[in-house]
C-alpha cells in the first residue's frame, strides 16, 4: 500500500514537473513575460508555451533553417527518434540547407505538419531574419471538426534576436485555443507535457544545424507544392469569446 502510495506521487510529480517544462523549458521569465506579434490571433489562450535557446551564430544563419522547414521538406530539427516514434511517415530532418527548399516565405505561404489536406500552417507574418508568425485551425484529428464540433487555433510566433558575440535568442511561442471542454482537456493534458520534448528538440536540432556551418547541398527533395492546400476551408477565425 506504502509503495503504491510512493509510487503514485512519484508518477504524480514526474507529469507536474513534464506540465511545467512543457510551458517554459530554456525560456526566462522576461521572455514569457513579453508580448509578441502574433499573440492577438489566439484570443484567451488556453495553452501558452515559450521555449528558447542561444545560438552561437547570427539570425541570418538561422533564418534559411526555418525557411526550409516543414514535412517532407527539411523537416522540423526534431531529435530522430521522436520522428520515428511519432512522426513515422515524414522523412528525416536535414542536417544542411538545401538551395531548392529555401523559400522566400511570403504571408499566405504554406508550412506544412503532414501530409497533403491534413494539417500545415499558414505564415501570417513575415520579418526576415528576425521574425515568423504561423497560424493553423488545422491540427486536429481526421473528422473530429465536422463529426465532434472541435476547433482549434494554433500559433507558433518565432522570434530571432540578435545577442553579442554574433549570436541569437531563437524565442519560441506556442499559443493554442480549442473547443470543445473535453478537446481542452485532452490537449492539455498531452500536448503540454510533449512539448517539452518537440520544441525543446526542435530549438536544439536547429542551433546545432546553424552551429555546424555546413556547406548548403541539394537534397533530392522536391519543393513544396502550394496546390494541395488552397481548396481547405481553414479561415475560420480566432476561437473563444
Amino acid at each position: 500500500m506504502r509503495q503504491g502510495a510512493v509510487g503514485a506521487g512519484v508518477l504524480g510529480g514526474a507529469y507536474a514537473t513534464l506540465q511545467l517544462l512543457g510551458r517554459r523549458a530554456g525560456s526566462t521569465a522576461r521572455e514569457r513575460a513579453a508580448r509578441l506579434p502574433g499573440d492577438d490571433l489566439v484570443r484567451d489562450p488556453q495553452l501558452v508555451m515559450d521555449h528558447a535557446r542561444t545560438v552561437r551564430v547570427g539570425p541570418e544563419v538561422v533564418w534559411p533553417w526555418l525557411c526550409q522547414m516543414g514535412w517532407h521538406l527539411g523537416g522540423y530539427y526534431t531529435p530522430r527518434w521522436v520522428d520515428r516514434l511519432m512522426f513515422p511517415d515524414n522523412w528525416a530532418s536535414l542536417d544542411r540547407i538545401d538551395p531548392r527548399l529555401v523559400r522566400d516565405l511570403q504571408v499566405g505561404d504554406v508550412v506544412p505538419d503532414g501530409p497533403p489536406g491534413t494539417a500545415w500552417f499558414r505564415v501570417v507574418l513575415v520579418e526576415p531574419p528576425h521574425l515568423l508568425v504561423l497560424r493553423s485551425t488545422t491540427h486536429l484529428p481526421p473528422g473530429w471538426g465536422r463529426r465532434l464540433g472541435a476547433r482549434i487555433t494554433w500559433t507558433w510566433t518565432l522570434r530571432l534576436t540578435p545577442r553579442p558575440g554574433s549570436s541569437t535568442r531563437v524565442h519560441l511561442r506556442v499559443r493554442g485555443r480549442t473547443e470543445p471542454w473535453w478537446l481542452t482537456a485532452l490537449y492539455v493534458a498531452t500536448i503540454v507535457p510533449a512539448d517539452f520534448v518537440m520544441s525543446s528538440g526542435m530549438l536544439r536540432g536547429l542551433g546545432e544545424r546553424a552551429e555546424a556551418l555546413r556547406a548548403p547541398r541539394v537534397s533530392g527533395r522536391k519543393p513544396l507544392r502550394q496546390e494541395p492546400y488552397l481548396d481547405a476551408d481553414e479561415d475560420v477565425g480566432p476561437t473563444g469569446p
